[in-house]
């Protein structure tokens, strides 16, 4: 009996031991799991911090893509990972960052992996630098599909299962595309070399974690970047403006017999329009307007050369149409298909108190005759500077002269006065300018253009300028 009770006992005391020792086991493996758990989420936390930290300065986009890279291989302890970017074109993926040493993600031609084999800068070289075409392999695919993979089994990828069993083959590969909003920036991969272990189903939790933050942080960056870029063209665009301003002419000219006036407001930043007084001798001043076809940057850069070619024919030349004929000649080659410059160039005499006129195909300009209050249209024939190399053009556009009375007013103009726009759509017209013009010629050639831009203004009420504006007002005193 005392046996049996012996016995029990020592089963008993067994079983206890058992028990207590399993229950240690399992406390030691709870505690490697928080331990392991913590560290993941301190790396997590790093991951996210670093992303934090690295807006508050200007990153380099570079910096941000090996920080993501990077955080993903160090959280998830890959052998290495990759970030593809969609290209300008959105056909495709581009290599933006690709870890030192990471497995191919990519079908790898033989030519590549016999260089690898002596010097392993050409795989890295090659992985760096080749883009990825939609759906082409597993990282193509995914970007199309829009949806992580986690692979262990590469049955799926034939590109990366040829090379499973070698040094740079892969065992195990996650792959996410990065969505933001309705926006598939890219793909980014971590991978596992055939002596590391595979990546688990927790493993895949985290790391389509990490790439919803990467996404975010991307999509950011590209916001921030797109803004900087549009504010550093602002700034020269705001420096051509300042240049071009200095084009034109800062005030009016002094001329006896002759009032003259003239303003232009640019529809956005720089102008297409053109205006100039060029004094060409002692008694005679050229006065100019023009207009290129187009509107922005390109126009601006077109109006500065017709202006410096202008100034080089001007001189001692008294005819209108013999400058307008050698400067189309000159600008002709320099022009394209699709632009061309209309203009009316013409020439006070102040000792024949005359104007003679040459029209290159520009608005027809206004004339006011102060003793009837009539307006009437000037139509010299002529055409556009840039489309004919000059033997039409010649023939066409010729001078005409036109006499002036005292306080009869002629106003040139460009199409941003006419086709100003209301809120319906109306067009501010010949007819509304004929009245304005009317109203205002005894008013001095100021006054004319102070009446003039008022009423346009007033019309398009807070409909935007759709065209750059010009006007010169020049009355006979």
């Amino acid at each position: 009996m005392r046996l049996l009770l012996f016995g029990l006992l020592i089963a008993a005391l067994a079983s206890w031991l058992i028990t207590y020792q399993r229950q240690r086991w399992r406390i030691r493996a709870l505690e490697r799991s928080k331990e392991e758990i913590q560290v993941e989420e301190n790396l997590v936390f790093d991951f996210l911090h670093g992303l934090g930290e690295a807006f508050r300065d200007v990153i380099r986009p570079h910096d941000l893509h090996r920080l993501i890279v990077e955080s993903s291989v160090r959280i998830l302890d890959a052998h290495g990972g990759a970030l593809y970017m969609v290209d300008r074109t959105g056909q495709r993926l581009t290599p933006a960052f690709v870890s030192k040493g990471c497995p191919p993600l990519l079908e790898v031609p033989d030519r590549i992996l016999q260089q690898a084999a002596t010097t392993p800068i050409a795989l890295e070289s090659y992985l760096r630098s080749h883009p990825i075409e939609a759906g082409q392999g597993l990282v193509g695919r995914v970007w199309t599909n829009g949806e992580a993979v986690l692979l262990q089994d590469l049955a799926d990828a034939p590109e990366l299962s040829k090379l499973r069993n070698s040094a740079l083959g892969t065992s195990s590969v996650m792959v996410t595309p990065l969505l933001y909003g309705r926006q598939n920036l890219g793909v980014l991969a971590v991978a596992n070399g055939p002596k590391s272990a595979s990546f688990s189903a927790s493993d895949f939790v985290v790391f389509k974690s990490i790439s919803e933050q990467s996404a975010f942080a991307l999509y950011n960056a590209i916001i921030y970047s797109e803004a900087n870029e549009k504010k550093r063209l602002d700034h020269d665009l705001q420096i051509a403006r300042d240049i071009q301003r200095i084009l034109l002419p800062a005030e009016s000219p002094t001329i006896n017999g002759f009032d003259i006036a003239g303003v232009n407001i640019p529809a956005s930043q720089v102008s297409g329009d053109y205006f100039d007084y060029i004094q060409i001798d002692g008694d005679r001043l050229g006065v100019v307007i023009a207009d290129v076809s187009g509107k922005g940057v390109p126009a601006s850069l077109i109006m500065a050369i017709c202006r410096s070619v202008l100034r080089a024919e001007a001189r001692e030349n008294h005819s209108p149409a013999e400058v307008l004929h050698k400067v189309n000649r000159q600008l002709y080659p320099d022009i394209k298909e699709d632009m061309f410059i209309s203009m009316a160039y013409l020439i006070l005499d102040r000792e024949k108190a005359s104007v003679t006129l040459c029209r290159g195909g520009h608005d027809a300009p206004l004339l006011y005759r102060s003793a009837t209050g009539e307006m009437s249209l000037l139509k010299p024939p002529g055409m556009a500077l840039g489309i004919d190399s000059g033997d039409v053009f010649d023939r066409i556009t010729a001078d005409v002269s036109v006499p002036l009375e005292a306080n009869d007013c002629l106003v040139l103009y460009t199409d941003g006065v006419t086709e100003a726009l209301n809120g319906e759509g109306e067009e501010f017209g010949r007819e509304r300018m004929i009245c304005s013009v009317q109203a205002s010629a005894q008013e001095g050639a100021a006054g004319v253009i102070a009446r003039l831009t008022a009423d346009v203004r007033n019309f398009a009420g807070g409909h935007p300028q759709n065209d750059d504006i010009t006007l010169i007002v020049i009355r006979k005193t």
